[in-house]
């Protein structure tokens, strides 16, 4: 049948069971927009507050459901606004297609109003960029895109479509697309028979687990692996809820603001199986004493992530569920008893502590386990709260922690809140943040409060910018450089005026009462908890230390 460009981009989308997207129109934009709204049943559209919003929307939707996350953009400052997005989404491997217009075919290179080189700008922080600019390109690019952000490693991919391509019309042909199978033909009977031989030989293993183990959904597989190996397990800040945060093996989290079980314990090992994980310099530390008793073996999907950061004795790569599936049928059962009562007794000796009598991040986090009983979806800003968000609440299950790991990416979470919400409305979505963070994309406060999506943002407001106000105490003399936040900004009154529900907390005997009427009013809120300025993320490893060079409040006095 003959279709128009914008009838096509709107058909792909349903070929793909695409349900909602999030964006903001535009003039270039406009004929794809026009025909959104005829299809207003079928997709969903969100529009955010600011093209930023509606990317790191996409991504956590994609985060929450491990489906594809789309968003879309208008030319020029709409598609760059959409850049931030796209890098948060590429440094955390996440399924994501932006979808973007620009001015048509005769004007492309002629600074046109509103004309940019999106997909030139995009190139390094995308698997691949496309502009489309013959219609009859149009439902093939869109399609590949598609395949493209769900094959192997996940990623973002942009398609830029020129405005005179979503008037043109050419025919079209409805296809069924057929499942994304898992990444296995570079996976090796030899390089699986080396692996499993090095684990078997292990006296004191270690397993790290990564964001590749809950991509690819290995939880199950994971546990079984944990079981047969018998062996401790620390994970990243990605890898978070691949297993169990209450299983009694589990030693808490690797790293800068990693426990002083997990880092002694890596630091000690013989054997470092690492599933997913790319060695991230937060993880490692000073690389050339990183595990360096241990040997290691890595389980990942991208072969550029071998030997890249640290040097390993074996290595499979392909899909780490297919992976551990066929480690699990060889891998006999192994007896690492007291090894693993060794490290269990570290984590009751070097507990992670905080200061209990007043309130501070900590005591809020544990708190909300409390009353969700980790049932719920924790999305993070990044910074100080990230870390308490990361230490002091359980992840028990893949896709409940959403966070910007490798960009780091401040105003991330509210978005993502938002995707992860409208993603799964059955599940209490909490976005915590810093009053930094909440100060870059507050507006979408206003989008939560639009479409009535119930998620609830907790902001740990210290009136500095925390996280680097610690490292100019701990290694800068004190000398804070533009960190202080006390402008007298009210975000009780902020949320209230864009139609929100508001509460402040200021003392621990009101965290439980807030916390409770917030999740059973069921729509958006607002808590405000003013913690103490100085409160700092420990145990934490100093930049270019070791990571068994871990130290403690306790340890600083």
């Amino acid at each position: 049948m003959q279709l128009n460009g914008s009838e096509i981009i709107i058909e792909c989308l349903k070929e793909q069971g695409v349900d909602t997207v999030f964006g903001y129109p535009g003039g270039t934009i406009l004929n794809v927009y026009d025909e959104l709204y005829k299809h207003s049943d079928e997709i969903k559209h969100i529009l955010t507050s600011h093209e930023q919003g509606a990317a790191h929307a996409a991504d956590g939707y994609a985060r929450a459901t491990g489906r594809v996350g789309v968003c879309m953009a208008t030319s020029g400052p709409g598609a760059t606004n959409l850049v931030t997005g796209i890098a948060t989404a590429y440094m955390d491997s996440v399924p994501l297609v932006a979808i973007t217009a620009n001015v048509a075919v005769p004007l492309l290179g002629k600074d046109s109003f509103q004309e940019i080189d999106i997909a030139g700008v995009t190139m390094p922080i995308t698997k691949y960029s496309f502009i489309v600019k013959n219609i009859k390109d149009l439902a093939p690019t869109i399609r590949r895109a598609f395949q493209i952000a769900q094959t192997g490693r996940p990623g973002p991919v942009l398609v830029d479509v020129t405005k005179d391509v979503t008037a043109a019309v050419t025919e079209y042909e409805k296809k069924e697309i057929a499942p994304i199978g898992r990444s296995v033909d570079k996976i090796t009977t030899e390089d699986i028979d080396a692996a499993v031989a090095l684990i078997a030989a292990a006296k004191k293993p270690m397993i790290f687990v990564g964001g590749g183990a809950v991509i690819s959904g290995a939880a199950e597989e994971l546990r079984k692996f944990v079981d047969l190996l018998d062996a401790p397990v620390t994970d990243s800040l990605m890898g978070k809820g691949a297993f169990d945060g209450e299983d009694p093996r589990y030693v808490g989290m690797l790293g800068m603001h990693g426990t002083k079980a997990a880092n002694y314990s890596v630091t000690e090992c013989d054997l470092l199986v690492t599933i997913g994980a790319r060695f991230s310099d937060r993880v490692t530390g000073n690389t050339k004493k990183f595990a360096y008793n241990a040997k290691i073996v890595q389980f990942d999907v991208d072969a550029a992530e071998i030997n890249k950061n640290i040097m390993v004795n074996a290595s499979v790569i392909g899909d780490v569920k297919e992976i551990l599936m066929r480690v699990n049928e060889r891998l006999e059962q192994q007896d690492h008893a007291e090894w693993v009562k060794k490290v269990q007794a570290l984590s009751v000796e070097k507990p992670l502590t905080y200061h209990k009598d007043v309130l501070t991040g900590p005591y809020v986090m544990e708190k909300l386990y409390e009353i969700t009983k980790g049932d719920a979806i924790v999305c993070t800003e990044v910074g100080q709260h990230q870390m308490w968000a990361a230490q002091f609440y359980k992840y028990r299950a893949p896709r409940t922690l959403i966070t910007s790991g490798g960009l780091g990416t401040m105003g991330y979470g509210l978005g993502a809140s938002l995707g992860a919400k409208t993603a799964k409305p059955e599940k209490t979505v909490v976005n915590i943040a810093g009053d930094g963070c909440f100060r870059m994309n507050m507006n979408e406060i206003a989008t939560a409060v639009r479409y009535q999506i119930p998620i609830i943002e907790v902001v740990m407001n210290n009136s500095v910018l925390g996280m680097v106000r610690q490292w100019q105490t701990l290694f800068y003399g004190k000398r804070y450089s533009n960190t202080v936040l006390n402008d007298g900004v009210d975000f009780v009154k902020l949320a209230q005026a864009m139609g929100a529900e508001a509460f402040r907390i200021t003392k621990c005997e009101e965290v439980e009462e807030v916390l409770k009427k917030a999740i059973a009013l069921n729509k958006p809120v607002l808590i405000d908890c003013v913690i103490g300025c100085d409160d700092k993320v420990f145990p934490m490893v100093p930049p270019g230390a070791a990571i068994e060079d871990v130290f403690s409040e306790e340890d600083m006095k």
